[in-house]
Protein backbone atom coordinates (compact mmCIF):
# COMPACT_ATOMS: atom_id res chain seq x y z
CA UNK A 1 0.00 0.00 0.00
CA UNK A 2 2.58 2.70 0.89
CA UNK A 3 4.42 1.87 -2.36
CA UNK A 4 1.31 1.69 -4.19
CA UNK A 5 0.81 5.39 -2.88
CA UNK A 6 4.84 6.66 -3.39
CA UNK A 7 3.98 5.44 -7.34
CA UNK A 8 0.54 6.80 -7.38
CA UNK A 9 1.89 10.58 -6.32
CA UNK A 10 4.71 10.31 -8.60
CA UNK A 11 2.49 9.75 -11.81
CA UNK A 12 0.56 13.27 -10.85
CA UNK A 13 3.86 14.88 -10.53
CA UNK A 14 5.68 13.67 -13.23
CA UNK A 15 7.40 16.26 -15.55
CA UNK A 16 5.87 16.59 -18.60
CA UNK A 17 8.94 15.72 -21.14
CA UNK A 18 9.49 11.87 -20.56
CA UNK A 19 12.62 10.37 -19.55
CA UNK A 20 14.24 7.08 -19.71
CA UNK A 21 14.53 5.15 -15.89
CA UNK A 22 17.79 5.71 -14.75
CA UNK A 23 18.12 1.78 -13.12
CA UNK A 24 16.41 -0.32 -15.79
CA UNK A 25 16.57 1.86 -18.49
CA UNK A 26 12.47 1.95 -19.52
CA UNK A 27 11.16 4.94 -21.70
CA UNK A 28 9.25 7.20 -21.20
CA UNK A 29 9.17 7.04 -17.62
CA UNK A 30 10.26 9.53 -14.04
CA UNK A 31 14.03 9.25 -12.86
CA UNK A 32 13.14 5.68 -11.53
CA UNK A 33 10.02 3.90 -12.95
CA UNK A 34 7.16 2.13 -10.91
CA UNK A 35 8.65 -1.22 -11.29
CA UNK A 36 12.10 0.18 -10.06
CA UNK A 37 10.77 1.69 -7.16
CA UNK A 38 8.91 -1.48 -5.99
CA UNK A 39 11.39 -3.59 -5.77
CA UNK A 40 14.16 -1.29 -4.74
CA UNK A 41 12.47 0.79 -2.24
CA UNK A 42 10.39 -1.23 -0.19
CA UNK A 43 10.29 -0.01 3.28
CA UNK A 44 12.12 -2.04 5.88
CA UNK A 45 11.83 -1.73 9.72
CA UNK A 46 13.98 0.68 11.05
CA UNK A 47 15.23 2.08 14.31
CA UNK A 48 13.57 5.10 15.55
CA UNK A 49 16.20 6.61 16.44
CA UNK A 50 19.51 5.73 14.40
CA UNK A 51 17.43 4.39 11.12
CA UNK A 52 19.39 1.08 10.90
CA UNK A 53 17.39 -2.17 10.24
CA UNK A 54 16.07 -3.69 13.21
CA UNK A 55 13.50 -6.76 13.80
CA UNK A 56 10.31 -6.48 12.65
CA UNK A 57 8.44 -4.99 15.68
CA UNK A 58 11.78 -3.61 17.13
CA UNK A 59 11.03 0.47 17.68
CA UNK A 60 14.68 0.86 18.79
CA UNK A 61 17.43 -0.90 18.59
CA UNK A 62 19.02 -2.07 21.63
CA UNK A 63 22.30 0.46 21.10
CA UNK A 64 20.18 3.47 20.92
CA UNK A 65 18.46 2.35 23.97
CA UNK A 66 21.86 1.93 25.93
CA UNK A 67 23.20 5.44 24.48
CA UNK A 68 20.42 7.38 23.00
CA UNK A 69 21.64 9.49 20.02
CA UNK A 70 20.85 13.23 20.38
CA UNK A 71 18.71 12.73 17.59
CA UNK A 72 14.88 12.42 18.76
CA UNK A 73 13.79 10.56 15.51
CA UNK A 74 16.08 9.45 12.20
CA UNK A 75 14.19 8.30 9.21
CA UNK A 76 15.46 7.37 5.43
CA UNK A 77 14.06 6.07 2.26
CA UNK A 78 16.19 3.53 1.21
CA UNK A 79 19.67 1.77 2.15
CA UNK A 80 22.69 3.48 0.33
CA UNK A 81 23.52 0.83 -2.37
CA UNK A 82 22.23 -0.34 -5.68
CA UNK A 83 20.49 1.43 -7.49
CA UNK A 84 19.76 4.39 -4.98
CA UNK A 85 23.86 5.32 -4.56
CA UNK A 86 24.38 6.00 -7.91
CA UNK A 87 20.87 7.85 -8.76
CA UNK A 88 22.31 10.11 -5.63
CA UNK A 89 26.37 10.49 -6.84
CA UNK A 90 24.90 11.83 -9.97
CA UNK A 91 22.30 14.08 -7.82
CA UNK A 92 25.33 15.13 -5.51
CA UNK A 93 28.91 15.53 -7.54
CA UNK A 94 27.15 15.15 -11.28
CA UNK A 95 25.52 18.17 -11.61
CA UNK A 96 22.05 16.66 -12.09
CA UNK A 97 19.68 18.93 -9.83
CA UNK A 98 16.61 18.01 -11.71
CA UNK A 99 17.07 14.59 -9.24
CA UNK A 100 15.73 17.07 -6.18
CA UNK A 101 12.23 17.27 -6.00
CA UNK A 102 11.77 13.04 -7.26
CA UNK A 103 13.78 12.00 -4.48
CA UNK A 104 12.43 14.61 -1.94
CA UNK A 105 9.12 12.81 -2.93
CA UNK A 106 10.04 9.51 -2.39
CA UNK A 107 11.72 10.55 1.08
CA UNK A 108 8.11 12.39 1.74
CA UNK A 109 6.14 9.18 1.09
CA UNK A 110 8.22 7.57 3.78
CA UNK A 111 6.60 6.05 6.56
CA UNK A 112 6.65 8.82 9.58
CA UNK A 113 8.51 11.38 7.60
CA UNK A 114 4.86 13.51 6.69
CA UNK A 115 4.44 13.60 10.18
CA UNK A 116 7.05 14.86 11.35
CA UNK A 117 7.21 17.36 8.45
CA UNK A 118 4.28 18.78 9.64
CA UNK A 119 5.24 18.93 12.98
CA UNK A 120 8.40 20.93 12.45
CA UNK A 121 8.87 24.42 12.88
CA UNK A 122 12.34 24.28 10.66
CA UNK A 123 13.23 22.19 7.98
CA UNK A 124 17.03 22.60 7.99
CA UNK A 125 19.47 21.60 5.33
CA UNK A 126 23.00 20.31 6.62
CA UNK A 127 24.77 23.08 5.88
CA UNK A 128 28.00 23.35 3.96
CA UNK A 129 31.42 25.05 3.95
CA UNK A 130 32.04 27.86 1.66
CA UNK A 131 34.49 26.43 0.52
CA UNK A 132 32.54 22.95 -0.79
CA UNK A 133 29.92 25.21 -1.73
CA UNK A 134 31.88 26.81 -4.05
CA UNK A 135 33.20 23.35 -5.23
CA UNK A 136 29.91 21.70 -5.95
CA UNK A 137 27.81 25.10 -6.69
CA UNK A 138 24.76 24.26 -4.64
CA UNK A 139 24.06 22.34 -1.42
CA UNK A 140 22.33 19.16 -2.43
CA UNK A 141 20.53 19.04 1.07
CA UNK A 142 18.88 22.50 0.68
CA UNK A 143 17.37 21.73 -2.44
CA UNK A 144 15.78 18.63 -0.96
CA UNK A 145 14.54 20.12 2.02
CA UNK A 146 13.14 23.17 0.43
CA UNK A 147 11.32 20.17 -1.85
CA UNK A 148 10.17 18.77 1.03
CA UNK A 149 9.01 21.66 3.06
CA UNK A 150 9.18 25.55 1.31
CA UNK A 151 7.23 27.28 3.78
CA UNK A 152 9.04 26.08 6.57
CA UNK A 153 12.62 25.84 4.88
CA UNK A 154 15.10 28.32 6.28
CA UNK A 155 18.99 27.81 5.30
CA UNK A 156 20.86 30.30 7.06
CA UNK A 157 19.86 29.01 10.38
CA UNK A 158 22.17 26.00 10.61
CA UNK A 159 25.99 27.45 9.93
CA UNK A 160 28.57 25.07 9.48
CA UNK A 161 31.97 27.39 10.92
CA UNK A 162 34.28 24.99 10.29
CA UNK A 163 35.80 23.48 6.88
CA UNK A 164 36.07 19.50 7.50
CA UNK A 165 37.97 17.38 5.36
CA UNK A 166 35.59 14.76 2.68
CA UNK A 167 34.70 11.90 5.28
CA UNK A 168 34.91 8.83 2.96
CA UNK A 169 37.52 6.89 4.16
CA UNK A 170 37.15 7.89 7.85
CA UNK A 171 36.18 5.44 10.68
CA UNK A 172 33.14 6.36 12.95
CA UNK A 173 35.76 7.77 15.59
CA UNK A 174 37.44 9.84 12.93
CA UNK A 175 34.24 11.12 11.63
CA UNK A 176 33.13 11.90 14.82
CA UNK A 177 36.31 13.73 15.94
CA UNK A 178 36.40 15.89 12.39
CA UNK A 179 32.92 17.44 12.54
CA UNK A 180 33.43 18.13 16.35
CA UNK A 181 32.06 22.08 16.59
CA UNK A 182 31.71 22.10 13.18
CA UNK A 183 28.28 23.28 13.28
CA UNK A 184 26.67 26.39 15.12
CA UNK A 185 23.21 28.47 15.41
CA UNK A 186 23.04 31.84 13.84
CA UNK A 187 23.49 33.77 17.09
CA UNK A 188 21.29 36.24 16.31
CA UNK A 189 18.43 33.76 15.85
CA UNK A 190 18.63 31.40 18.42
CA UNK A 191 15.31 32.21 20.14
CA UNK A 192 13.71 30.77 16.87
CA UNK A 193 15.60 27.45 17.60
CA UNK A 194 14.95 27.56 21.74
CA UNK A 195 11.51 25.41 22.49
CA UNK A 196 11.01 24.75 18.52
CA UNK A 197 10.48 21.15 16.61
CA UNK A 198 13.19 21.01 13.77
CA UNK A 199 14.18 18.88 10.80
CA UNK A 200 17.30 18.14 9.75
CA UNK A 201 17.70 17.21 5.99
CA UNK A 202 20.69 15.32 4.63
CA UNK A 203 21.21 13.26 1.16
CA UNK A 204 22.92 10.22 3.10
CA UNK A 205 23.30 9.48 6.41
CA UNK A 206 26.97 7.01 6.98
CA UNK A 207 27.93 6.80 10.42
CA UNK A 208 25.57 9.74 11.22
CA UNK A 209 28.47 11.90 13.05
CA UNK A 210 27.52 14.87 10.80
CA UNK A 211 23.91 14.53 11.46
CA UNK A 212 25.03 13.95 15.54
CA UNK A 213 26.92 17.46 15.36
CA UNK A 214 24.38 19.16 13.69
CA UNK A 215 22.09 17.99 16.82
CA UNK A 216 24.08 19.39 19.51
CA UNK A 217 24.60 22.70 18.18
CA UNK A 218 20.55 22.90 17.88
CA UNK A 219 20.11 21.05 21.16
CA UNK A 220 22.79 23.59 22.59
CA UNK A 221 20.75 26.77 21.34
CA UNK A 222 17.10 24.97 22.91
CA UNK A 223 15.58 22.88 20.55
CA UNK A 224 12.89 20.60 22.38
CA UNK A 225 12.81 17.56 19.64
CA UNK A 226 15.25 17.11 16.75
CA UNK A 227 14.12 15.02 13.75
CA UNK A 228 16.72 14.06 10.73
CA UNK A 229 15.29 12.39 7.20
CA UNK A 230 17.88 11.06 5.19
CA UNK A 231 17.14 9.75 1.54
CA UNK A 232 19.86 7.36 2.16
CA UNK A 233 21.18 5.47 4.98
CA UNK A 234 24.62 3.04 4.58
CA UNK A 235 23.68 -0.05 6.62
Amino acid sequence: MFRALVTGVMARTAAAVPARCAVCGAWPARPVCDLCVQRFAQPVPRCRRCALPVAPGVGTCGACLQAPPPLDACHVAVSYGFPWAGCITRFKFQGETGWAPWLALLLRSTPWVEPALEAADRVLPMPLSPQRLQERGYNQAALLARHLAPERFDDRLLLRIRHTPAQSGLDRAARLASVRGAFAVDPLRTAEVAGRRVVLVDDVMTSGASLHAAAAALRQAGAAHITALAVARTD
